[in-house]
């Protein structure tokens, strides 16, 4: 059963779009996610830190 084109072009816009949609959701509740915080919050303080200085 042979598709054409425009069959497989709508197919794959379809897909890739419905694709695109899941992968935002999975990682908008990965970042949401309330045992996560920690891990943020420290890689956020962590660029703040005093360790890293410039030479002078």
């Amino acid at each position: 059963m042979p598709f054409e084109h425009e069959t497989l072009v709508a197919f794959a816009k379809s897909f890739g779009l419905f694709y695109l949609i899941a992968l935002s959701v999975a990682a908008g509740v990965y970042a949401l996610w309330p045992s996560n915080k920690a891990r943020f919050d420290q890689a956020a303080q962590s660029i703040l830190e005093d360790e890293d200085r410039p030479c002078r």
